[in-house]
């Protein structure tokens, strides 16, 4: 995958067309085409601005990873101890057999979730 296939894939997400994003990001439609294209690669100011449009990160634009959350997710308070980045950087300062709990538990909690979503539907 490329920046420009994400961004295309981002678009394409919302719903929207080169003509729009173009005049949300105050460029012209020829310079997104570029850059879903491959031929330019977007300034510090557009893909800050892409980023906060599609609510992801810049890492994740620039295909530095595959997380999708933006900064405000990881700012957002889980308790009233934790934001979800405190929680994973206290997480990562946990013994290797300690983090291998939490995963545990983690996956325990989503299959409970799963099983009542199924009961819930009828299946």
């Amino acid at each position: 995958m490329t920046l420009g296939q994400r961004l295309i894939e981002l678009r394409e997400e919302k719903g929207i067309f080169q003509k729009e994003l173009a005049a949300i990001m105050n460029v012209s439609v020829s310079t997104i085409s570029n850059y879903e294209n491959d031929v330019h690669d977007p300034d510090l100011e557009i893909l800050r601005k892409l980023a906060d449009f599609f609510q992801v990160s810049t890492d994740y634009l620039l295909l530095r990873t595959d997380c999708r959350y933006d900064l405000s997710s990881l700012n957002q308070r889980i308790s009233k101890d934790y934001t979800v980045s405190e929680f994973i950087n206290t997480t990562l300062e946990l013994p290797q057999k300690d983090i291998s709990t939490v995963v545990e538990y983690v996956d325990l909690l989503t299959m409970r979730k799963q099983l009542q979503n199924t009961n819930l539907s009828g299946e």
